[in-house]
């Protein structure tokens, strides 16, 4: 199936797949990095895929390829449940609206909401509770898991798969102080979210003041992210739990943003950036590592953590030259 090589007894049985730490007997892992050398060696697991120049003697049998990982999801594939699949039609619960248009192989689960003139592209999944707003565009071979809300004239391209409990197309937080108290700004945008992109749980994307918020092609969103109006997503940008991104932050391509990091307003990354986790992104930034808060380049995090790890020394021996100052 992998194409790899093995060493080991080719009797050996297989029924499941598991990683390095929870695989049992007659399991299958995959070792792919050093720092998992440990775990290594302590597994149970019965075979592991390792990479092609691998040469420490283990127990397990050992399948090698050029990447484990992939190899790894191959065989997973073919030992999981066939998923789920959705018969196409419309639940006799759902409100469809008569100027809305379905495309053909359109799969239409309990009590969806479609809207006045809302699209929604071939072979497309719309899970239970989805709504989909006035105007709404959906490609083809989209996925929206239930209670997934999509609101009026934004745009979802295709092979998409958005997770429970997202929103697309609330208003942007757009107020103005007047007379002493906030004023609603009008946000008239939409947002467009292109082909190949994943969003996951409980995620929010806000429409724009004016024009669109923009995630662009293969762009990979994970549970509980924010992200602000007029913002832009670059092409296979990944982005990680409870990140934040205010308004019109503009984002390279193949972005890293780890969990909890933050952005504020109108700032630029460049393209191959990687923000660390609970990094906080104060001005534009160029590619490269970048970590703490506010950001700086992953040389200068180590030295400023090095420097702070060390004040508790430098105050005690302040302290001692004082006493002997009798200060």
């Amino acid at each position: 199936m992998c194409g790899g090589q093995l060493t080991g007894d080719p009797a050996l049985v297989i029924n499941g797949a598991a990683s390095l730490l929870d695989a049992a007997p007659g399991e299958i892992s995959f070792f792919a990095d050093p720092r998992y050398a440990l775990l290594l060696r302590k597994t149970e697991a019965s075979a592991i895929f390792v990479p092609v120049d691998f040469v420490e003697t283990i127990a397990p049998a050992q399948i090698r390829v050029a990447n484990p990982a992939e190899a790894f999801a191959q065989i997973v594939a073919k030992l999981a449940p066939e998923p789920i699949k959705f018969v196409p039609g419309v639940h006799p619960t759902a409100v469809i609206h008569s100027t809305a248009r379905l495309g053909h192989g359109v799969s239409v689960q309990p009590h969806v909401v479609i809207e006045a003139g809302a699209t929604i592209g071939d072979d497309t999944v719309i899970g239970a509770g989805c709504y989909i707003g006035p105007e709404c565009i959906v490609g083809a071979q989209t996925l929206l898991y239930p209670n997934t809300v999509i609101r009026e004239r934004c745009i979802i391209g295709t092979r998409v798969i958005i997770h429970s409990g997202t929103v697309i197309g609330a208003d942007g937080f757009g107020f103005e102080m007047i007379e002493g108290r906030f004023t609603k700004v009008p946000q008239t945008g939409i947002v467009q979210i292109d082909d190949d992109v994943e969003i996951g749980a409980n995620t929010t994307i806000d429409r724009a003041r004016f024009g669109r918020t923009w995630i662009q092609r293969g762009v990979k969103i994970d549970n509980l992210v924010q992200i602000a109006h007029n913002v832009v997503i670059g092409e296979h940008t990944a982005i990680a739990a409870q990140a934040g991104l205010a308004g019109s932050v503009r984002i390279g391509k193949y972005v890293l943003i780890a969990g909890q990091a933050g952005f504020v307003g109108h700032v630029e990354v460049s393209d191959r950036a990687i923000i660390g986790a609970q990094s906080g992104v104060s001005k534009s930034i160029g590619a490269g590592p970048w970590l703490l808060s506010p950001a700086v380049p992953l040389a200068k995090a180590k030295d400023q953590v090095a420097r702070v790890r060390l004040l508790g020394k430098l105050f005690a021996r302040v302290k001692v030259i004082e006493e002997k100052l009798g200060l």
